[in-house]
């Protein structure tokens, strides 16, 4: 099952980076690189980045909302305790990055507030949020279903995936309160 998620996600990404790859600006990324896609972001200091910034660190990713009470903080807490068994000791490595899934509401504010209350201090760590288009379409490349239910409530898929320092999908753990050791793996080999 595992391997044909991964099957689907590389597909879904290698199409969705085909029809967005018209502002290029690396010519020697895989086409199956995260970094083809040209959507720019928001942080949560309300500076804006495109996923190309993250090039050259492995990434370890998240869609949450800050208004979730059931699952997101159980991923949240799964990324973080992704981050302390990764125990890394170059932040400039890798990047743990929360993707907003409710973009009307998760202000640049709410984010900042978000990253206080679960304590997800330093450099390492991003919120960003994007237009509705630019969150599917990074939705989709990660395989992550989402649908609103209520002005402030979502169902959505819980899926943590890790990306190489080129950008590549290298691990997916799909669920909460899973074993995160072969994700804290994934992310440790990649940092090698």
């Amino acid at each position: 099952m595992k391997n044909l998620l991964k099957i689907i996600v590389t597909a879904c990404l290698s199409l969705i980076i085909l029809n967005s790859c018209q502002e290029k600006t690396s010519e020697n990324l895989d086409p199956n690189s995260i970094f083809n896609l040209s959507s720019k972001w928001e942080q949560a200091d309300g500076t804006k980045i495109k996923l190309e910034d993250l090039k050259g660190k492995v990434l370890t990713m998240v869609m949450v909302y800050t208004s979730c009470k059931t699952a997101c903080p159980k991923l949240t807490l799964d990324m973080k305790a992704i981050e302390a068994k990764v125990g890394h000791k170059n932040p400039e490595d890798l990047r743990y990055v929360l993707i907003s899934i409710d973009p009307e509401h998760d202000t640049p504010e709410k984010m900042q507030e978000f990253l206080k209350t679960y304590q997800l201090n330093g450099k390492q760590w991003l919120f960003i949020r994007s237009s509705e288009a630019n969150t599917r379409e990074l939705a989709n490349v990660l395989a992550m279903k989402y649908k609103q239910i209520s002005p402030m409530d979502f169902s959505h898929s819980n899926i943590i995936s890790v990306f190489s320092k080129d950008g590549l999908l290298v691990h997916q753990k799909e669920g909460i309160n899973i074993d995160i050791d072969k994700t804290v793996s994934a992310v440790k080999s990649e940092l090698k």
